[in-house]
C-alpha cells in the first residue's frame, strides 16, 4: 500500500497585543492617530521581543497601522532580525463616535450592557460591528496563513480583535468573546492548518517562548 503524503505543517500565528499606552484602561482611543507606547509599554514590547527571539525561527512580523502596534512590532522585529510589515486587516475596531471617550462615561451608557452581553448584535455608533470586526480579522489571518505556509509569524494587533480571533478559533460564539482576556503585550498562539485552527495558548506573558505545535 502506498504511503500517504505527510501532512503539511501548520502556520503558527503569534498574536500580540500592543504594549501599554498612557490611556490604557481610561480612554477608548479606537483608531485615532498619535497614541504611542508609554515607558511601561516600551519595556513590555522589548520583553516580548526577547521572548519571541528564543523561538527557533520567526519568519515575518506584521502590525496594525496604528503607532502603538507598530512600535510594539518594531521592538519584536528588532529582536528577531526582521522588518515590520503593516497590514490594515489587523486594525483596531472602528468604534466610531466612541473614539476618544472616557471608559467611565461609556460604561454608563445603556449600550455598554449590549457590548458585553450581546456583542454580535452591536454596532458602534458611526463605526464597525463586532461581526464585521471578527470577519475582518479571520479573513486577514487566513490570508497571512496562505502567504506563510508552515511558517511562524507575529501579528501585532488589539485586544478585542485578538479576542475575536481566539473565539473563532475555539468555535466559541462571539457573544462569549468578552470572557477572553488579552493583556498588553501578551502572546496568543494559534496554529492554522488545512483542518482548521488549533489554539496553543492564550494571553501568555511569562518569560518562556510561545509554544509550537508538536
Amino acid at each position: 500500500m502506498a504511503r500517504s503524503a505527510p501532512r503539511p505543517r501548520p502556520t503558527v500565528v503569534l498574536l500580540v497585543r500592543h504594549g501599554q499606552t498612557p490611556t490604557t484602561g481610561t480612554l477608548l482611543p479606537g483608531r485615532a492617530p498619535g497614541l504611542h507606547l508609554s515607558d511601561v509599554g516600551q519595556a513590555q514590547a522589548k520583553a516580548a521581543g526577547e521572548r519571541l527571539a528564543a523561538l527557533p525561527k520567526v519568519h515575518a512580523v506584521y502590525a496594525s497601522p496604528l503607532e502603538r502596534t507598530r512600535e510594539t512590532a518594531g521592538a519584536i522585529a528588532a529582536a528577531v532580525g526582521l522588518k515590520v510589515k503593516v497590514d490594515k486587516g489587523l486594525l483596531e475596531a472602528d468604534i466610531g463616535d466612541w473614539t476618544g471617550q472616557e471608559l467611565k462615561t461609556v460604561r454608563k451608557a445603556p449600550e455598554w450592557k449590549i457590548v458585553h452581553s450581546y456583542p454580535s448584535g452591536f454596532r458602534f455608533p458611526g463605526g464597525e460591528s463586532f461581526v464585521e470586526m471578527q470577519t475582518r480579522i479571520v479573513s486577514t489571518l487566513e490570508r497571512l496563513r496562505r502567504a506563510h505556509p508552515g511558517e511562524t509569524i507575529v501579528a501585532v494587533s488589539h485586544a478585542d480583535v485578538i479576542k475575536a480571533a481566539v473565539a473563532h478559533a475555539l468555535g466559541t460564539h462571539l457573544d462569549l468573546f468578552q470572557r477572553i482576556v488579552i493583556s498588553p503585550c501578551s502572546v496568543t498562539a494559534i496554529a492554522y492548518g488545512d483542518g482548521g485552527p488549533t489554539v496553543l495558548s492564550v494571553n501568555t506573558t511569562g518569560d518562556g517562548p510561545a509554544p509550537a505545535p508538536s
